[in-house]
């Protein structure tokens, strides 16, 4: 195993697979050996290693929700000694190695390692993966959004996003869901001056026209679009207070406020 380099080996790409209405499968592969991110259904995947003629060399899982985890049973049945890697907690069947916050997951077989960091806030089991500048961030954050609180705290996926924040800003960014469009409808309700999200706004919609991915997407585009990651932001705050209709005293009551606003949109 080589040192964790600034980018995926040479010959590893990854490729979206998509399940249920607007899941993404995340496949990293080489021309032999592919490792499998939030498998939810099995089949696109099965699918993937036949039309390739591909080994799976591990399985990673960001949290327990079943559209991520639905097809793990059956891909690790593929042989006995895969790999199921994911967060500590018992929530998951068929885990096989349980991380947290700091571990360094090793996959030899494509010359891999990432870094676990700990993100509740969308459920309190939840991970991310960073390593060779790519972040596997499941349902934490969106391209223009972030998952809906259904187990943490505002605090929590606030402290979570911070995290996030300081990784480089060219890190690429891989979330499990086609949100985009509609994160980018709040986003300008939110800031409707922000001339960023407008001008992104287009780029979406012709990439959606075609049926393409808006994912992945840089770390840094989202400094400039993504109201969850700018509640520190004046306006943010203002605009949040506005339709809160109530004073918002510091960071943590202003995510709450937008997350909330988000929820009923």
């Amino acid at each position: 195993m080589s040192t964790m380099t600034d980018t995926l080996p040479e010959g590893v790409q990854v490729s979206p697979l998509r399940a249920f209405s607007d899941n993404y499968i995340w496949c990293i592969h080489n021309e032999e050996q592919v490792v499998v991110v939030d498998p939810g259904d099995a089949d696109p995947v099965l699918d993937f290693l036949t039309e390739r003629d591909l080994k799976l060399a591990a399985i990673l899982v960001t949290h327990h929700h079943h559209d991520h985890t639905g097809g793990v049973t059956k891909l690790a049945s593929l042989r006995p000694d895969i790999p199921v890697i994911g967060p500590q907690g018992g929530h998951i069947r068929g885990i096989t190695q349980s991380v947290q916050e700091g571990d360094k997951t090793v996959i030899e077989a494509l010359d891999l390692e990432f870094t676990v960091i700990e993100v509740p806030g969308h459920t309190l089991d939840h991970i991310a993966f960073y390593g060779h500048n790519i972040l596997l961030c499941g349902d934490t954050l969106f391209n223009g959004g972030c998952g809906r609180l259904f187990e943490g705290t505002a605090e929590q996926m606030l402290n979570s996003l911070d995290k996030l924040k300081h990784l480089p800003g060219d890190t690429t960014v891989y979330c499990a869901h086609e949100y985009t469009t509609a994160n980018l409808e709040f986003a300008a309700a939110v800031e409707p001056e922000n001339s960023a999200i407008k001008e992104y706004q287009s780029v979406v919609k012709t990439l959606r026209e075609d049926d393409e991915p808006t994912v992945p997407c840089a770390l840094s585009l989202q400094f400039d679009i993504n109201p969850f990651m700018r509640t520190q932001e004046d306006i943010i705050a203002r605009r949040a207070a506005h339709k809160s209709d109530e004073p918002l005293t510091d960071e943590v009551s202003v995510f709450a406020a937008i997350r909330q606003w988000k929820d009923n949109f």
